[in-house]
This record gives C-alpha cells, sequence and structure tokens, in this order.
C-alpha cells in the first residue's frame, strides 16, 4: 500500500529543549535531503539506516540557514509505519520549529491528520487496531497501572488472545462445512456437534473472563468520577488539598466559600480519580452560592463515587441525612473528619446511615487518617491485590461492546445445539463470534469507524 509523504511536530507545542517534525512516506528522505544539509556534504540517501546526523536546515530561496538540527533517517520496513520514516531534532522554539516544518511541506510533503503515524502503522499490517489503539491510552496513562494496560495491549496481549480464540473458531467452523457438505455420515455430524459444543463452551469462558476486567479496566483507563459532597465547612475542600498535595480549593472558616465545581485528576495507590470539589450542599439565599449548590447536585447523578465528609465536632444535621438518602445504591465511603476537636457526632446513627460502607476518620489538619482512606479507595476497586501486569485487561469502551456481543452470539450457539438446532443454522453464530471479534482487532471494520477512531489522537501521533 503507497501514500504520500506527510509531516508533522511530534512534540507538545510550547518551549523546550527539543522539538521533532517527523515524515513519513515513500519520499521521506528525498524530501528531507532538499532541506537538509550535512557536514562534508552528506546526503540522507546515502545513510545507513537507523543513524542520526547533525547539520542545518536551509532556505535555498532565501539562501539562509534555518536551524541547526540532528536527523534521524529510519528506512522501510523496520519503522513504525513500515514507510521510510525521517526525524528532524530541532530547538524546542515554536518559530523555530514551525519555520521547520513549513520549509518541509514547502518541499513536497502534506501535513498529517491527527493519528495519521499510528494509522498508517495499522493499514501497513505493522499493528492491529487494539494495538493502535492502546497508543493513545499510554498517551493519555495517569497511573503506572494504566500505563502498564497501555504497554500489554500495545504488545499485542489483547491480540494474541482474540486471535486465538478467532483460530479456534474457525478450525470448527471448517469442520462445520465438512459435515455441510457430506451428511451422509452420521459419525462425522455427531463428532461435529460434540466438538462444536466443547469448543463454544471454552470461547465463553474465556470472554466471560475478559468481560470480568472490564469494569476494573475502565477505571484504569478512564479513571473514577470521584465527588466529594458534605455541608459546608465540613473539610471538602481540605480533603481535595490532602490529594492533590497543592492548595487548588481556597480553605476557610467560612461556610459556602467554594461556590462552584472544581475538578483534579490524582493518583490513589494505582487508581485514577477524577475529583470534584463541589460547593457545600445546602438551602441558601446566596445566588451565586445556590448556582454552585445546583452544579453540586448535578455532578452528584454522574459520580462513579462519592466521598461524603462529615463533622466529627458538629451533631449530625437534617442536610447531613438528606445527602444520605440522595446517594443510595453508590459507590460511597464515608469521612468523619474534625477527630482533633471535641465529638459531638452520633456515630451510633451515622453507622446506621451508612449500612454497609466504608467509614474513615480523619484529621485532615493533623494529616491523619488519610492511609486509611486511601487504602479503602483502592480495596473498594481493586481488593488491594490485583496488578495490571499479571492480567489481560479489557478497558475499551467499544472492545467491551464487541466482546459482549460476542459472549451473546456465542451463548446462543451453546443453546442451539442443546436445544437440536440444525447445524448449518448453529454455524451462523458461530461465524457472527468470529466476526465481532474481527472487529477488535481491525480484521473485519469500516472505513469509517477507523478514521473517526484516529481522529481522536493529537496531530503527529
Amino acid at each position: 500500500m503507497e501514500f504520500d509523504t506527510i509531516a508533522a511536530i511530534s512534540t507538545p507545542m510550547g518551549e523546550g529543549a527539543i522539538a521533532i517534525v517527523r515524515l513519513s512516506g515513500d519520499d521521506a528522505i528525498t524530501i528531507a535531503d532538499k532541506v537538509f544539509r550535512g557536514v562534508h556534504g552528506k546526503r540522507l540517501k546515502d545513510v545507513s539506516s537507523h543513524t542520526i546526523h547533525y547539520g542545518h536546515i536551509f532556505d535555498s530561496e532565501k539562501n539562509e540557514i534555518i536551524e541547526e538540527v540532528m536527523v534521524s533517517v529510519m528506512r522501510a520496513p523496520k519503522t513504525f509505519t513500515r514507510e521510510n520514516i525521517v526525524e528532524i531534532n530541532c530547538h524546542g522554539g515554536l518559530v523555530s520549529v514551525n519555520r521547520v516544518l513549513q520549509l518541509i511541506l514547502n518541499s513536497g510533503a502534506r501535513l498529517a491528520e491527527p493519528g495519521e503515524f499510528t494509522k498508517r502503522a495499522f493499514l501497513n499490517g505493522r499493528i492491529d487496531l487494539s494495538q493502535a489503539e492502546a497508543v493513545i491510552d499510554l498517551i493519555r496513562a495517569k497511573t503506572d497501572r494504566a500505563m502498564n494496560v497501555a504497554i500489554g495491549q500495545m504488545e499485542g496481549r489483547l491480540s494474541r488472545l482474540i486471535k486465538k480464540l478467532r483460530q479456534e473458531i474457525l478450525e470448527v467452523v471448517a469442520h462445520v462445512e465438512v459435515n455441510i457438505d457430506y451428511p451422509e455420515y452420521d459419525d462425522v455430524e455427531e463428532m461435529t456437534h460434540r466438538l462444536l459444543k466443547e469448543k463454544a463452551i471454552y470461547i465463553r469462558t474465556e470472554l466471560t473472563k475478559l468481560l470480568e476486567t472490564s469494569h476494573q479496566g475502565k477505571i484504569l483507563r478512564e479513571g473514577i468520577s470521584t465527588v466529594i459532597i458534605g455541608r459546608p465547612n465540613v473539610g471538602k475542600s481540605s480533603l481535595l488539598n490532602s490529594f492533590v498535595q497543592e492548595n487548588k480549593a481556597i480553605v476557610t472558616d467560612i461556610p459556602g466559600t467554594t461556590r462552584d465545581v472544581i475538578e483534579e485528576y490524582v493518583n490513589v495507590r494505582g487508581v485514577p480519580l477524577r475529583l470534584i470539589d463541589t460547593a457545600g450542599i445546602r438551602e441558601t439565599e446566596d445566588i451565586v452560592e445556590r448556582i454552585g449548590v445546583e452544579r453540586s447536585r448535578k455532578v452528584l447523578k454522574e459520580a462513579d463515587l462519592i466521598l461524603l465528609v462529615l463533622n466529627y465536632a458538629d451533631e449530625l444535621t437534617k442536610e447531613d441525612e438528606q445527602l444520605f438518602e440522595a446517594i443510595k445504591g453508590m459507590d460511597v465511603i464515608v469521612i468523619i473528619n474534625k477527630t482533633d476537636l471535641p465529638k459531638k457526632i452520633n456515630m451510633d446513627r451515622v453507622k446506621e446511615l451508612a449500612k454497609d460502607h466504608n467509614i474513615v476518620t480523619t484529621s485532615l489538619l493533623e494529616d491523619k487518617g488519610v492511609d486509611q482512606l486511601e487504602e479503602a479507595i483502592a480495596s473498594l476497586y481493586f481488593q488491594g491485590s490485583i496488578e495490571a501486569q499479571d492480567i489481560t485487561y479489557l478497558s475499551n469502551s467499544r472492545h467491551i461492546a464487541l466482546i459482549s456481543q460476542a459472549l451473546q452470539a456465542i451463548k446462543e450457539v451453546i443453546n442451539g445445539i442443546e436445544m437440536g438446532t440444525p447445524i448449518d443454522i448453529i454455524q451462523i453464530d458461530l461465524t457472527r463470534t468470529w466476526e465481532l471479534l474481527g472487529e477488535v482487532i481491525g480484521d473485519s471494520v469500516q472505513e469509517g469507524l477507523i478514521n473517526q477512531l484516529f481522529s481522536q489522537f493529537c496531530l503527529g501521533k
């Protein structure tokens, strides 16, 4: 498959030590040679693959040196895209790197679309679709665990499992075809039904195990939307600052200080939290605070985890009990804060309202109880023991949907066998399972979906 040559800046925009302009395509080396002046007249077309060379980027029309650079040359097929790749290492200023890119575009390259380098790696057979999607997961990973999951998928852990299952199905389909073509052999039919059920149960088991990781996989990939709620001045903003280790939220003794929703990503023992500090939920005459309270109620409905903060030094109020009522059926950790002050709260009533939810006591002022809170959060989602490197995690929503459909299709196969359905009818569901698994790795997927997936990538990747 031949494509034109593309180019883009592959490092974040802004000031930095180094910026990289990347080219990929059959003419990448030729185009780079038009603007590169190596020491002693060195030409890139003459150098060995996977080598780096010092020189200058030269604008021949203006007869001036644009940049001092190091240029890496990587020849097909042993590259990320399986095309010729050139990477021009410039100084990291905005003006500098943009001038180099513009000169490359004027010399015959086309500006790459978002994700087009990775898309070419997929289209050229360098990686499959699940591995390509893992690239963006790796870029966006916010914890070590999330990064390990993305690396495992990039290395083909999920792909190998899917390909193995598809091969198992393919072998059974071939056997079914023999049965259909030679129906006069009764022993073939009997063996086919026995083999078909055995394989279908095995595939059902593997897909079920894979789906069991999806909840934790999605957490690692997308993070947990975690809302801190409570009456004003119970310590919600102090809790946010304790997690973040910065004074992101204003902390005062004045109720109603937080007027809006404050968000921050934090890493709690490998669990990524999208931590949301809300305005204290209460009835108020203050117009601005009332808007903040309404926003708090909205994010509460969309949360994955609720951290309900109560004041150890206050008696439970009607507002506290209303909050317990509002979070029924959700994942909740109850935090009793300000234990450095004299006790007034009725703990028996708290336990009655909390039911089976974890209760953690803290004194954020004295930095006490935070470790226990972090352990409670980690245990709630990972039981404190699961390691990402030991498991093939299913973390992508598209993959989860396809595996769920494939599982349903293979269940239909098993049901059909048990009900004595003709084998050619059963084969339809079996083939459907094979096709759905193929969509996960991109063996059977529409061009529109491919374009949509890669459009989510950053420019230059």
